[in-house]
C-alpha cells in the first residue's frame, strides 16, 4: 500500500514539465528512497546471515546502491545549483516589479494568472496541477513591467525531504516584491488552508515578505457571504478569477502597491544620447516630456534604484 509521500511524489512526477522540476522530483525521490534501502538491506542481510565472511553479497549490493543514490543526488544537485545560478542571473538584470502567487493547492491561482495576464497557463482542477513556476507580464502592461510568477500549490504536512529539495520552486516568491496570497474562499476549511500555506512558506524563509490576501472563487458564495468575508478580512479582497471586474480591481490593487515605494524624479537627456531615453522609456513611467534645442526633460516615476541608476547613466554621458 502506498503511504502518503509516495502519492505526493507520484503526483509531483506527472506533473513535473521543465528539466528544473524535473531534477528536484528525482532529488526527492532519491531521499525518500535511501533510508528504505538500508530497510531492505539489513532485512536481506539477516536472511543471509551464518555466511561467515564479514560484509557478505547482500551488504555489498547493499552499499552499492547507496553509493549510486548519493552520487545521483550529487549530480542532480550540482546540475540544479548551475540552473538557478543562470535563472538568478536572468531575475538580476529585470527592471521589471515582480508579484508572485502562493496558496493552497487547487485554490485557483493558475485561472487568477491566465485573467491577470491573458497567458495561456494550465488551469485544471486536480492537486499539483502546476509544479513548475510560470513567468508571465501583467497585462495590460506597466511601465515599467509587472511580472507575474505562479508557484506550485502548496499542501498540508508536505514531506520534509520535499520541502528541502522544493526550495528552489519559490526563488520568485523569495524575491517578489509582492506575494498574492490566494485562497479558495467557498472552501469551508479555507481558514485552515491559509494557516497551512504561511506555515510552509515560514519552512522556506518566505513568511515575512509583504503579502495581500485574494479570497477567490467569489463567484461561488452568496452576497451575504461575501460581504462577511470582507468584513473578517479587511485588507484582503474578494474576486472571481472569471470575473473581468473583478480581476481589473486586483489589477489596480496591484499597481497601486508597487507604485507606494515609488519616487518622482526630472531627467535631461542629450539628443546624441537617444539609446538613454530609449532606457528611460523602458525602465520607468514616463509623466512629462519637454524638448528644446538641446535635449529632452523628462519627469519620471520609479523605484530609487532604478532612478539613481538612470540618474548615474544620464550623468556619465553628460561629464564625457
Amino acid at each position: 500500500m502506498l503511504d502518503r509521500s509516495t502519492v505526493i511524489l507520484h503526483i509531483f512526477q506527472r506533473h513535473a514539465r521543465s528539466r528544473e522540476a524535473r531534477i528536484q522530483v528525482e532529488i526527492a525521490s532519491l531521499k525518500y528512497l535511501a533510508p528504505r534501502l538500508r530497510a531492505t538491506g539489513g532485512s536481506r542481510d539477516r536472511q543471509q546471515g551464518g555466511i561467515g565472511v564479514r560484509g557478505g553479497a547482500g551488504e555489498s549490493s547493499l552499499e552499492l546502491d547507496r553509493r549510486r543514490v548519493r552520487n545521483r543526488i550529487a549530480e542532480l544537485e550540482r546540475e540544479l545549483v548551475s540552473l538557478h545560478r543562470e535563472a538568478s542571473g536572468r531575475r538580476d538584470r529585470r527592471a521589471a516589479r515582480t508579484v508572485s502567487l502562493v496558496g493552497y493547492t487547487n485554490a485557483g491561482k493558475s485561472t487568477l494568472m491566465r485573467a491577470l495576464t491573458g497567458a495561456d497557463v494550465l488551469v485544471d482542477d486536480r492537486l499539483f496541477a502546476t509544479l513548475d513556476t510560470t513567468v508571465r507580464v501583467l497585462h495590460p502592461e506597466t511601465v515599467p513591467r509587472v511580472l507575474v510568477s505562479d508557484t506550485v500549490g502548496f499542501v498540508d504536512r508536505l514531506p520534509h525531504d520535499l520541502i528541502a529539495s522544493f526550495r528552489s520552486t519559490l526563488a520568485e516568491a523569495r524575491e517578489a516584491d509582492l506575494l498574492l496570497h490566494v485562497v479558495d474562499a467557498a472552501d469551508p476549511l479555507y481558514r485552515e488552508r491559509m494557516a497551512v500555506t504561511r506555515r510552509v512558506l515560514a519552512e522556506l524563509e518566505v513568511g515575512e515578505m509583504p503579502e495581500l490576501l485574494v479570497l477567490n472563487k467569489a463567484d461561488r458564495l452568496e452576497a451575504s457571504q461575501r460581504e462577511a468575508l470582507a468584513a473578517d478580512h479587511p485588507d484582503a479582497i474578494v474576486v472571481s478569477a472569471r470575473e473581468r471586474g473583478d480581476v481589473a480591481a486586483l489589477r489596480q490593487r496591484i499597481v497601486a502597491w508597487l507604485e507606494r515605494g515609488m519616487v518622482d524624479a526630472s531627467l535631461f537627456v542629450s539628443y546624441r544620447t537617444p539609446h538613454l531615453l530609449h532606457a528611460i522609456h523602458e525602465r520607468a513611467r514616463v509623466l512629462d516630456e519637454a524638448h528644446d534645442d538641446e535635449g529632452t526633460r523628462v519627469t519620471v516615476r520609479a523605484p530609487m534604484a532604478v532612478i539613481e541608476e538612470l540618474r548615474s547613466a544620464v550623468e556619465r554621458r553628460a561629464d564625457g
